[in-house]
């Protein structure tokens, strides 16, 4: 039988929301409405679990879609029309966007990024609609991780990138300056830079910006304010966490950290 929206609004509040951030990846689901143009420091899957919704990449007209890939780095628009939709990203330290196309069929290209008909929707789905079970785990999660990426072309990056993002994880609020850690290398403070870009997709400070606001959400889920996970992670005020998370996001904090379920890893 075909998903119908009316059979699961009822049950569905428009704040409720399920992250679970770990080590290698982020996963987030919620009802959405408009998410302006914004870009991610990792490559991300995209689920519209309940239906289809928009999408609109930099300089293209707007496409109707069940799933996406979308790398990282890319400018995209998001219209979903306030169905739950899933955003699960990949860190770059573990696997590339293309760790994420066993998750997505019937696909087409456009400009970079991969729209689809079908794919692991009912598999996230299932996540979602179990996220106030009191034995909700996100093993399922991991090992659809760990079987796509089986099927996915190995992309290493270069072992010193590698290192530095190993590092910003373990030191996520860290502001050292991108010339001391691009000594810690061997590499001058451009080549550094030119090769964080070409590898990651995004450039350093804003991928350093993606891992620093990951850090915030976990505070948050923890039940801190935004102003105390913003000093926490090295945001100057909970204005200056606002404001990167929606260039991030494409929407404010509040819309996606609100009545939350999650899994704190």
């Amino acid at each position: 039988m075909a998903d119908s929206p009316r059979l699961y609004k009822r049950a569905v509040s428009e704040f409720d929301a399920l992250w679970d951030i770990s080590e290698s990846s982020t996963f987030f689901t919620r009802p959405l409405y408009y998410n302006a143009s914004h870009q991610h420091g990792a490559p991300v899957f995209l689920a519209g679990i309940y239906g289809s919704f928009r999408l609109r990449l930099h300089g293209c007209a707007w496409q109707s879609c069940r799933t996406a890939v979308i790398p990282a780095g890319v400018l995209h628009e998001l219209d979903v029309g306030g169905d739950p939709l899933t955003v699960f990203y990949i860190e770059p330290n573990v696997a590339g966007a293309d760790a994420l196309k066993p998750l997505i069929r019937n696909t087409r290209e456009i400009n970079g990024a991969l729209v689809g008909t079908g794919g692991e929707i009912a598999f996230m789905r299932g996540l979602y609609e179990d996220r106030y079970n009191p034995h909700w785990s996100a093993a399922p999660l991991d090992d659809l991780m760990g079987f796509a990426k089986q099927r996915a072309k190995a992309e290493l990056i270069d072992p010193r990138i590698a290192q530095i993002v190993d590092y910003l994880f373990e030191h996520e609020d860290d502001l050292t300056a991108v010339a001391t850690l691009a000594e810690t290398t061997g590499l001058s403070a451009s080549r550094f830079q030119h090769l964080f870009t070409q590898q990651i997709g995004v450039p350093f400070r804003r991928y350093r910006g993606w891992n620093r606001i990951r850090k915030a959400i976990r505070e948050i889920i923890k039940g801190n304010n935004f102003t105390t996970a913003a000093h926490a992670t090295g945001f100057s005020d909970s204005a200056h966490f606002s404001h990167e998370f929606r260039k991030t996001f494409g929407a404010a904090p509040t819309v996606g950290l609100q009545k939350l379920a999650r899994l704190q890893r």
